[in-house]
């Protein structure tokens, strides 16, 4: 009998490792591999694409095993096909052991054989924030902004059909163009949905195949959602009106998503080891044959090829048949490049602050209060002092000081504050290790690596989170006075009006755009940071698994809560002008764009206070009233995007893989990617110090309307815009403009190899504006 050993994965939302019983030589067992065909080449006697599939896996016979497969009783059971693609993906998903995808490989009709890849998760106020009509349907009071006929299609962990953020109240007939159904499965009958969820499906195969068939008992195989993100992601794209909605009495008011009459379809793809590329093609490939309007995944991995990346191939689909799809940029920031979902066809959204907090307070034995946040609904501590305990000694230390699990003394912790640094582990699972410690309360200190930035948790004990500087403050008050060190913590409930906000969350991820340079990303930032949404009723707002305490909504932060506010604009948009493009779309949020807070100064970052830039925030925070009439968008046509990928350095096979289409000649290509007709620039200084770009405008707006343009720039860089005035005597006339920047000679670039600007073309009514990024090469 073989030995055997243990594959692990880390679970989201808790970071806990699980492991499942590997055999000792992995590479004669089965895998899900996902199989690229060239779908042109498919045979006449072959009456469908899965026919001929099922055929080209069948045909695997014992002749390509090594003998030692052949002999395994791991290896008895033949190839098993799991998925079948007809619209995301030109291919199938299947278990194969090394040798036969290796086989497959071989085949003239195979074009690539790849691993599945594992994807994760990116995890009331905002219609107010957003300036949205907290009690209409649309944008404003009396607009009447019917977004009924639009479907959203969510792909996540599922949903909670039984929330009344899906009641279809006064909702109209299901639209007649809606091919999708609503999956049966482990508690989830066909009932469960109605004319306001009108689909659900669940797609587990590449799960269940990487999981080795040990699931984690939380997860069930249906639309059910029992982790509670795709509830909270698809009722703030699309929920409707639910009165007095809160967590546990925090941010208490009246609850709907960003487009409350638009549909919602979910298609379950994510589980607790993370979202699994085949299932992920899988839900995209459903959703475009079912008829979304718009796709919204708040989920995303590294960045990659285009080619190699499944949420960009997907997506690409998804924009050929006109859907708009949204993505979150990740949570990995401040950290530089940190982005995810970077293809220029996907909207890469990522997250700001809203002018809404939850401030609670520890008062240290030396009289001094320090301010932080907290969603602790409990009895409270009173008001008697406790001691305060740190791991670290003031020194940060071991691994006590971050409270993980296993690492405190109960003797030294009983009866205590624990103050614990921010990292490593989930914020709210060292509240657990301080409680399970016999902690009475914890004070939650930001380290370097999150700055200044405050997410509010709802703890299972008493616990204020507090910055860095305070942090350090509270560190070296326990360094000083030792065993006589004591602490105090109360909470303040909810405060509105915030100033300054937003502000870009330090954990949203940044650019540079490493895949494709001459794209910025990311495109925008949304609301991100505890956001109140609907929530699964089976999972406590934490996630953990001793939080028994059941709510209906929940507050979470992340890119993961950012994205479904862009996806229910752009329904919103989508129901205001059904004859725009998803470019138009997201052309229409980008240079309506604003790069000012509440009190008229420029955007800051949540890491340190410092001012913001492109990198972190795109072209700026969303603003739906601007974005509903913004006068000229950049439009950009499914060919350009062919355009664009044959100026990749990439080989025919790679853009067929993408574009699916045959013999790509590249007749005409972009002289340089950046040339594509994108709402943004990003400016590289390389060999050359000129770099010409033209883009073309359409105009929505009013006819006979003239637009001057303004440059903003670094003075190491000329700009020259020809022309600089733009007539437009027709609603739909397009016009060009070409501009030209240049890296000026004897001017020594910034010591930080780069620089951001803009450019804004205006007229009487309308500003449609444009960041630049700047960036000289070493060789500069």
């Amino acid at each position: 009998m073989a030995s055997k050993l243990k594959i692990c994965f880390f679970l989201f939302p808790l970071f806990l490792l699980q492991c499942y019983p590997l055999m000792a030589n992995s590479s004669l067992f089965r895998k899900t591999y996902i199989v690229h065909m060239n779908y042109h080449q498919k045979p006449e006697s072959f009456n469908t694409h899965h026919e001929w599939y099922s055929f080209n896996l069948n045909s695997l016979s014992s002749e390509t095993l090594s003998s030692s497969e052949s002999s395994s009783s791991s290896s008895s059971s033949s190839p098993s096909l799991l998925y079948s693609y007809s619209e995301a993906y030109s291919g199938y998903a299947a278990t194969l052991t090394a040798s036969e995808a290796e086989a497959l490989r071989k085949n003239d009709a195979v074009f690539g054989v790849y691993e599945d890849t594992v994807y994760t998760l990116h995890t009331t106020r905002t219609p107010e924030f957003l300036g949205l009509d907290v009690a209409g349907e649309g944008l404003t009071a009396g607009d009447h902004l019917d977004a009924s006929d639009v479907i959203v299609g969510v792909l996540d962990t599922g949903i909670w059909p039984e929330s009344k953020s899906f009641d279809d109240t006064g909702m109209p007939p299901v639209p007649k163009r809606w091919k999708g159904v609503c999956e049966s499965g482990p508690e989830f009958p066909r009932s469960a949905c109605n004319n306001k969820l009108i689909g659900a499906r669940s797609f587990s195969h590449g799960y269940k195949m990487a999981s080795g068939g040990v699931m984690n008992s939380d997860d069930v195989v249906s639309p059910r959602d029992t982790d509670g993100h795709g509830t909270h992601t698809a009722s703030t794209v699309a929920g409707g009106h639910v009165a007095n909605a809160s967590l546990l009495g925090y941010a208490s008011g009246t609850a709907r998503g960003m487009a409350p009459r638009a549909r919602v379809a979910a298609y379950k793809v994510c589980f607790k080891t993370g979202c699994f590329g085949s299932d992920i093609l899988g839900g995209i490939d459903k959703a475009i044959s079912d008829g979304v309007d718009v796709l919204s995944l708040s989920l995303g991995g590294g960045s990659a090829p285009y080619f190699r990346d499944t949420i960009a191939i997907g997506a690409f689909s998804a924009i050929e048949k006109g859907i708009f799809v949204s993505c979150s940029a990740g949570n990995s920031g401040p950290t530089r490049a940190s982005l995810a979902n970077t293809a220029p066809w996907i909207m890469t959204v990522g997250a700001g602050t809203l002018d809404r907090n939850f401030p609670a307070f520890a008062v240290l034995g030396n009289g001094k209060k320090f301010t932080g946040v907290s969603l602790y609904s409990g009895k409270g501590m009173g008001r008697t002092t406790r001691s305060l305990y740190y791991g670290g000694n003031g020194r940060r230390n071991g691994s006590s000081n971050l409270c993980m699990p296993g690492s405190l003394d109960s003797s030294l912790v009983k009866g205590k504050v624990v103050l614990c640094d921010r990292g490593v582990n989930a914020r709210v699972e060292k509240g657990e290790v301080v409680k399970e410690a016999g902690g009475v309360g914890m004070i939650l200190a930001n380290t370097a690596a999150s700055g200044e930035e405050l997410v509010a948790d709802s703890h299972l004990l008493p616990a204020v989170a507090v910055g860095m500087k305070m942090g350090d403050e509270i560190r070296e008050y326990v360094r000083s006075a030792g065993n006589k060190a004591t602490a105090v913590l109360s909470f303040g409930g909810t405060v509105l009006n915030v100033r300054p906000s937003p502000v870009v969350a330090a954990f949203s991820s940044r650019g540079p755009n490493m895949v494709t340079p001459q794209i910025m990303k990311p495109d925008v930032i949304g609301p991100g940071v505890n956001i109140l949404a609907a929530w699964s009723e089976i999972a406590g707002p934490t996630g953990l698994e001793k939080d028994t305490r059941k709510t209906q909504f929940n507050i979470m932060s992340g890119t993961s809560m950012s994205c479904p506010h862009i996806s229910g604009l752009a329904a919103l948009l989508k129901a205001a002008h059904p004859e725009w493009s998803p470019s138009a779309i997201k052309s229409a949020l980008m240079t309506t764009a604003y790069n000012h807070d509440n009190m008229l100064k420029p955007l800051r970052d949540a890491t340190d206070g410092s001012l913001s830039n492109p990198w972190a925030h795109g072209a700026g925070h969303v603003d739906p009233h601007k974005a509903l009439n913004p006068g000229l968008v950049y439009d950009i046509s499914i060919d350009d995007y062919v355009t664009f990928l044959c100026a990749l350095d990439y080989t025919p096979l790679h853009r067929q893989i993408i574009a699916k289409r045959p013999n790509i000649t590249c007749s005409r290509k972009l002289a340089d990617p950046g040339d594509l007709n994108y709402p943004s620039f990003s400016v590289l200084f390389g060999k050359s110090r000129t770099i010409r770009y033209t883009r073309e405008l359409t105009n929505v707006g009013a006819a006979r309307t003239l637009y001057q343009v303004h440059v903003d720039a670094p003075p190491t860089v000329g700009v020259k815009v020809r022309p600089s005035r733009l007539l437009f005597r027709s609603v739909g006339e397009k016009k060009k403009y070409t501009v030209i920047f240049i890296a000026r000679k004897g001017k020594t670039a910034p010591t930080t190899k780069s620089a951001f600007g803009s450019l804004l073309w205006t007229s009487k009514t309308y500003q449609v504006r444009s960041p630049v990024s700047f960036t000289w090469s070493p060789a500069m």
